[in-house]
């Protein structure tokens, strides 16, 4: 072969190779969306209302498949993502209380969770409510301190939101009756409405969307305070709660305590904010993805933050608008999170048997 052909040939390989290095990641590729929980629930809907606008902002536009591996409390599909997607950067998944179960039980993961890879985080916030006839009369916070026959309504002993319920009323030295096993947020709601218990918490979207029409505009049900903002360091204010003068529960006890909260009880509720609150959802390729994968959807991410369209769907449907944490630290950020002290997990283990 001349060697003028041989040079043209590789000039040519060249071009090509360094063309397809410049193409996107995802370019002709099909990505895998896997959702931890049943299809139909909240973390489903949400998910495909992420879904749909997510793909919109990846670069190559993949197309997107939605897969609902639900079970153990959504332990199933996180295991399945850690074991047997492909690692490739074509499966995604869309987890809800992953971070918190792994903090909780990580024996139970089959796969480190720690190892995977972080995408971006969605922080959520809890506001707590009483009936107004509990006895003798709950008109503001600081009467609650004084209730009698209070019942606490629960989902699940070991869930985030029981022990936190649990956790903060100790906190208060509030006595209470402990009432679990509602199947989800609406039969416990209707409980409440019924009177069987009257002292519950929702999402901000189900106490926006629910509670306060129905309950508070009322006067059947006052809300008394919310979970912070909480990153593991610093604390900051949820506004839509504040503008309405419901407190934090940070500023709760201050108030009527004359001192933040504070001892195991505390730590462990810190803790669960800085893991489950602040990561209710977890975005995550399974361990060893390609770099080039988790660049391009964290860069996806950021635009889906700045995008009008998704937030007007996401306010009609979820009464709020998700917004998600990404940055180029975000693994070494959730895992310091997952990294609790052990006496934090033994007091977890102990106060789930104590119910």
């Amino acid at each position: 072969m001349p060697m003028r052909t041989v040079i043209a040939a590789l000039v040519l390989a060249m071009l090509v190779t360094g063309a397809e290095a410049n193409e996107p990641f995802y370019k002709g590729k099909r990505l895998n969306l896997l959702i931890n929980f049943a299809a139909g629930g909240p973390a489903d809907i949400e998910g495909r209302i992420f879904a749909r606008h997510f793909a919109r902002h990846i670069d190559g536009a993949p197309g997107i498949v939605i897969q609902n591996r639900d079970g153990a409390g959504g332990l199933v599909g996180t295991n399945y993502l850690g074991e047997v997607a492909p690692r490739d950067g074509t499966s995604v998944g869309y987890l809800t209380a992953a971070a918190w179960n792994y903090v909780v039980d990580p024996a139970a993961y089959r796969i480190d969770f720690g190892t995977f890879e972080f995408i971006a985080y969605q922080p959520a916030n809890i506001v707590y409510f009483v009936r107004t006839d509990t006895r003798p009369g709950v008109k503001d916070g600081a009467s609650l301190l004084r209730a009698t026959g209070l019942v606490a309504g629960g989902l699940a002993a070991d869930s985030s939101k029981d022990l936190k319920i649990r956790l903060s009323l100790d906190i208060l030295g509030v006595p209470y009756k402990y009432v679990t096993g509602f199947r989800s947020a609406a039969p416990a709601r209707l409980a409440l409405q019924r009177g069987e218990i009257n002292f519950f918490s929702e999402s901000s979207p189900s106490y926006f969307g629910s509670i306060e029409p129905a309950l508070v505009k009322s006067g059947e049900a006052i809300p008394v305070w919310y979970d912070p903002i909480y990153d593991g360091r610093t604390f900051a204010p949820f506004k839509p709660m504040d503008e309405q003068r419901v407190p934090s529960f940070v500023d709760f006890h201050r108030a009527l305590k004359g001192a933040p909260p504070s001892g195991l009880k505390w730590d462990v509720y810190r803790t669960n904010l800085a893991v489950d609150a602040a990561m209710l959802r977890t975005i995550v390729l399974p361990p060893g993805s390609p770099a080039a994968a988790v660049n391009a959807l964290r860069n996806a991410i950021e635009r889906l933050n700045r995008d009008e369209e998704f937030a007007k769907e996401a306010l009609k449907a979820l009464q709020f608008v998700p917004q998600y944490v990404t940055n180029a630290n975000l693994n070494a950020q959730v895992r310091s999170n997952l990294t609790v002290k052990p006496e934090i997990r033994s007091f977890v283990a102990d106060y789930i048997k104590q119910r």
